[in-house]
């Protein structure tokens, strides 16, 4: 028998290594999980676990739903308060309008001179522009004053509300009625609170502020002021000679003549009507209008003389109608001083027994906030505005009232007037 060979060796299974001694127990902050092998698919992340279900949800939306309505509530509560305060300003400011005598209660006041905290008080009231009686006669281009509101306002100031009134004035005059109603109110009041009244003249006072001004118990100015015109003027009176068209225009209304167009004033008082480039009227139209100028010059004068004190000659003969400065004025007696506006207002403090360091001189500025959101007219009472256009056509620059040249807006063709 032959020998068998012997079989291949066979190779030893692998052997494990010893475990390593561990460097440290410690894990670290963070470990990441293994990568994916390739091609595996990821399974989506489950979505976060909802908190409460159905009562966490319904406790949120009760808790939003009582915060509105508490914010709904608050802002309820304050919208009432605000419209109560609204109504209440719109019934004062309504009740204002339908009784001047009553304005005074609605209106804002704000201070002129002196701290607003001071204890004592004094009225300002303006008298500036082209004195009319209401709104009625037109208005000035630049404002004006309304008489008829003026005395109203000065009817309804009772005793407790100022130490005295001081009128400022700045006009060239203007309206009869309108400079009598306030000159008649002046009277009344200081009869009915015993209180003085004072004029401060701010630039001019002619004729009709003349006449408003006179009973005033001191009336002082201020530097470069004018004062006086002392007459009557009406007018101016207009005649077209030959009319041959008429034309409206874009810009209003036009004339063609023949024989051109004719003015003339009819006045009182040497040199009121100084200037006038018109032809004269007739002797018949003359002497028919003179009779009533004179009767209210004569009122004119006698107003000035017996107020200031001056003899009539004085007006009627030495001055005339004149505007004069401030030292012929003073003397004259047309005035009382010349100061300066603090301490002009000082000096009508002390006249008036009043601590000068602790008075103030307050003015209107209308009917206030609510009355003017709510469309109501908040001018100054007694106040006018500028010219507003009259039935659709632009308010009209004249020398119907005054021969001083400031420009007017006056809706009659004819007025009779006190005017500087």
């Amino acid at each position: 028998m032959s020998e068998q060979p012997a079989p291949a060796p066979q190779p030893l299974p692998p052997q494990p290594l010893p475990p390593q001694p561990a460097q440290s127990q410690a894990l670290p902050p963070q470990q990441l999980p293994p990568s994916p092998p390739p091609g595996a698919v990821l399974a989506p992340p489950k979505p976060p676990r909802e908190r409460g279900g159905f009562l966490h949800g319904f406790g949120i939306g009760s808790g939003v739903g009582l915060g509105l309505s508490a914010a709904l509530l608050v802002l309820g509560v304050i919208s009432s308060v605000m419209s109560m305060i609204m109504f209440a300003s719109l019934a004062a400011a309504g009740a204002a309008l339908a009784n001047p005598t009553q304005r005074v209660d609605a209106e804002m006041l704000s201070t002129v001179w002196g701290p607003d905290n001071a204890k004592g008080v004094l009225r300002a009231i303006p008298v500036q522009g082209t004195i009319m009686a209401d709104a009625s006669d037109g208005a000035g281009l630049m404002g004006g004053t309304y008489g008829y509101e003026v005395a109203d306002l000065l009817d309804g100031l009772k005793a407790g509300d100022a130490g005295g009134v001081v009128l400022l004035i700045n006009t060239p005059g203007g309206s009869i009625n309108g400079s009598r109603a306030m000159a008649d109110a002046i009277d009344r009041y200081r009869e009915r609170t015993g209180h003085k009244v004072f004029a401060y003249v701010q630039g001019m006072s002619a004729s009709g502020g003349m006449y408003t001004m006179a009973g005033a118990d001191e009336i002082l100015a201020d530097h470069g002021s004018l004062v006086g015109s002392v007459g009557v003027i009406l007018g101016p009176l207009q005649y077209y000679n030959g009319v041959v068209a008429l034309d409206g225009g874009i810009f209003g209304g036009g004339v063609t003549t023949t024989g051109g167009i004719s003015s003339e004033y009819i006045t009182a008082g040497r040199g009121k009507d100084a200037g006038n480039p018109y032809r004269p009227l007739t002797e018949e139209e003359r002497a028919m209008f003179q009779s009533w100028v004179d009767q209210e010059y004569v009122s004119f004068v006698d107003q000035v003389a017996t107020k200031r004190k001056i003899e009539r000659t004085v007006m009627t003969e030495e001055v005339g109608a004149g505007i004069l400065g401030t030292d012929r004025a003073q003397q004259v007696g047309y005035i009382d001083g010349v100061m300066g506006r603090p301490e002009a207002f000082r000096h009508f403090a002390e006249a008036s027994g009043l601590d000068p360091n602790d008075t103030k001189l307050v003015q209107s500025e209308g009917l206030g906030f609510w009355a003017s959101l709510l469309g109501f007219e908040t001018r100054p009472l007694g106040t006018a505005l500028a010219a507003e256009p009259v039935e659709g056509q632009p308010a009209k620059v004249t020398s119907v009232l005054c021969t001083s040249r400031t420009p007017l807006a006056w809706v009659p063709e004819a007025a009779v007037s006190f005017c500087g």
